[in-house]
């Protein structure tokens, strides 16, 4: 059994006992790694060895399926199960998850979003197996649906029945939950999905004002108990590479949600107005070239959401430096884990107040970036809040638009990135070769999920099942809190895709807008050059040469797809875009319907071979074996040749971030193969 233990700074390192009785030191923030992969009993067996190496709470990575209300066996499944988090498809599987670790006395943090109230319920009900006492439980959901929207694709239903269902969890972990954080307002994928701070200051900050004004106006909470229930909502934000900036935004976080809170909601009480918050630093600027740089840029990050004490995080988990590679193993995560530990024990940075208190510099900035944020907030409020600015598309076409002006700037030089468009010239990098520089996942685990789950749907009492069911509908459709129906559902052996079905009868499914509608650069790289080789081609083809932008299985990480249709369109070509979330058979049907003269299909899951193999069957029986297809995505050397070897005319990984250079290429491939036909 897994006994908590608090981390405690070692004697030998703490200096003299004078010194330390001069200088008391702060709590330091919760050390998390977030993890989970394959199955639920290989990653029950990581988070055992994370916690041994004196991590002190966890967070759960789930799958997409998981994420979006699948089961193994959905066709939409395919070739996602277990890759970019653990998959959980009922009961069994959660219980197996936290086999040994009582969640009486662990912070869990699970990263869910539309199926955050099932996850929840499954949650609860393995801890009443364990003997929990509900009101002692600790952890956060995410349940942030309106960034899905924008930035990571893991939404299901509409925006007003999910925003529903954010209210639901909130209002009933006030009551049964006390201690846990229902809601995480979610900063961090706006950064990664190309937000200025102003950006991620604003759309954050209108996402928790439309939730809260969701839950008054429902009136599941006393109006006098409103205050502690805002003290409940926590955030969790992005640090990238631009320090000091960083340093600032989330102070001016700090300001402005205490602003918020009193002004807006009435709350008296400052440890109800208090900016809580978690961090992951960032992701989106971690390379693949001299991959070991981002060791320093990990760390740095971390400073800034670290260094000042009025703001600082409670917890922080830190990606791997490997993670522009693919799965990180065990000792990345600890490589991780290290630097937070080492900068927590070893240095003095716990000793001291707030060291930017008065600095005239940082004060400055704050300042402006609160002006800027408000007048944000305000054309937002303008617009109705936060959901009428996702479905109107106002929020992702600034998102896609402030990413195509951080990539120009890359591509320029004017924004310098190591290794990567400066200091190219490198030693071979002995840490990120071979196969085993990442952790991979075995093919079979799709499989043996599946099996397991036909031995649960065989061996749980299917008529119990179906009236939990049954009770849950009913529920949803007549406005219930759909909380106490799901947790019987979870006992009664319920699976995910069951759940994720049932909903969706009620509530219907939803597409986001894309963004792209419009071209959002006219000036980056040698569009000249590019649109003139497209003209050619077009003359050669009789029309308009046509790419169809595919997102197979359910990776939502859109980012790079949207800056591929945006640049195609800028050099003058025709372009399908959909959005995420189709099945193979949906993007060949759609190139045989539009006529297109190449498919460029993004994948950032690690499903790559799978699906691509996959497109590339369906296109050659449908007679389209003469279209070219490209592939990007996070994609190991081995996997790039065998995807040439299928048949996939070019791959693309996060190396190569040149995009008007791979629009040349996407030309020049069609142009051979037109020239090969004639």
């Amino acid at each position: 059994m897994y006994e908590k233990k608090t981390a405690e700074r070692p004697a030998a390192e703490s200096g003299t006992k004078a010194s330390r009785d001069k200088a008391p030191r702060d709590k330091p923030w919760m050390f998390r790694t977030y993890a989970g992969h394959s199955t639920a009993e290989k990653s029950n067996a990581l988070y055992k060895m994370n916690l041994a190496k004196g991590q002190t709470g966890l967070s759960v990575a789930f799958d997409l399926p998981t994420q979006t209300g699948y089961d193994p066996d959905h066709p939409l499944a395919r070739g996602e199960v277990g890759k970019v988090g653990v998959p959980v498809a009922h009961l069994g599987d959660m219980r197996t998850l936290f086999d040994g670790i009582p969640l009486e006395k662990m912070n869990t943090s699970m990263t869910i979003n539309a199926t955050a109230a099932w996850l929840l319920a499954l949650y609860v009900a393995a801890a009443d197996a364990q003997g929990a006492d509900r009101d002692k439980l600790t952890g956060t959901t995410q349940n942030d649906i309106i960034k899905e929207y924008l930035s990571r694709g893991t939404y299901v239903f509409p925006p007003a029945p999910s925003l529903r269902l954010t209210t639901d969890v909130i209002a009933w972990t006030y009551g049964a939950m006390p201690k846990w954080n229902p809601m995480n307002v979610c900063s961090y994928h706006l950064q990664e999905a190309g937000a200025t701070p102003v950006q991620e200051l604003a759309f954050a900050l209108s996402t928790a004002i439309s939730v809260l004004d969701a839950v008054k106006a429902a009136g599941a909470i006393p109006p006098d108990e409103f205050g502690p229930a805002v003290g409940r909502i926590s955030f969790f934000v992005n640090a990238g590479m631009r320090f000091v900036t960083e340093i600032c935004k989330m102070r001016a976080f700090v300001d402005l949600w205490d602003e918020i809170t009193a002004t807006r909601y009435g709350v008296t009480d400052p440890k109800h107005r208090m900016f809580r918050y978690g961090v992951q630093v960032n992701s989106l600027g971690l390379t693949e070239s001299q991959p070991e740089n981002n060791v320093y840029r990990i760390l740095i990050e971390t400073l800034a959401v670290t260094l000042s004490k009025s703001a600082r995080a409670r917890a922080v988990q830190l990606p791997a430096w490997n993670e522009a590679l693919g799965l990180p193993r065990p000792f990345d995560q600890q490589w991780s884990l290290r630097a937070q530990q080492i900068l927590a024990y070893e240095t003095d940075l716990l000793e001291f107040a707030d060291i930017f208190d008065g600095s005239v510099a940082i004060a400055e900035k704050v300042e402006a970036l609160k002006a800027e944020a408000r007048a944000e907030l305000a054309r937002i409020d303008q617009m109705g809040g936060a959901v009428a600015a996702v479905e109107s598309s106002y929020m992702k076409q600034k998102l896609v638009e402030a990413n195509a002006a951080r990539l120009s700037a890359i591509e320029s030089g004017d924004l310098v990135v190591v290794g990567v468009n400066a200091f190219t010239e490198s030693e071979p990098s002995p840490l990120s070769t071979g196969a085993a520089a990442v952790q991979t996942i075995d093919e079979a685990v799709e499989a043996e999920a599946v099996e397991r789950l036909a031995a649960w749907r065989d061996a749980r009492d299917g008529k119990a099942a179906a009236a939990a069911l049954v009770a849950l509908e009913a529920a949803a459709r007549e406005g219930r809190n759909v909380m106490e129906p799901s947790i019987a559902c979870a006992k009664a052996g319920v699976t995910t895709g069951e759940w994720g079905e049932t909903l969706r009868r009620v509530f219907g499914e939803y597409r986001a807008p894309t963004g792209v509608g419009r071209a959002a650069r006219g000036d980056a790289g040698d569009l000249a050059s590019v649109r003139a080789a497209v003209e050619s081609v077009s003359i050669k083809l009789g029309r308009r040469l046509k790419l169809l932008v595919g997102k197979p299985g359910l990776d939502g990480h859109s980012n790079g797809a949207e800056q591929i249709a945006v640049r195609a369109r800028d050099c003058g070509m025709e372009v399908v875009y959909e959005g995420i979330r189709l099945t193979p058979a949906e993007i060949a049907n759609a190139a045989l319907e539009e006529g297109v003269h190449v498919v460029g299909l993004s994948i950032l899951s690690g499903s790559h071979l799978a699906l691509v193999r996959d497109v590339l069957q369906r296109l050659r029986a449908s007679g389209l074996d003469d279209v070219p297809v490209v592939v990007g995505g996070i994609i190991p050397p081995e996997d790039a040749a065998s995807l040439k070897a299928a048949g996939v005319a070019a791959v693309y990984t996060p190396k190569d971030f040149d995009l008007t250079r791979i629009m040349a290429d996407i030309v020049a491939i069609v142009d051979a193969g037109t020239s090969k036909a004639a």
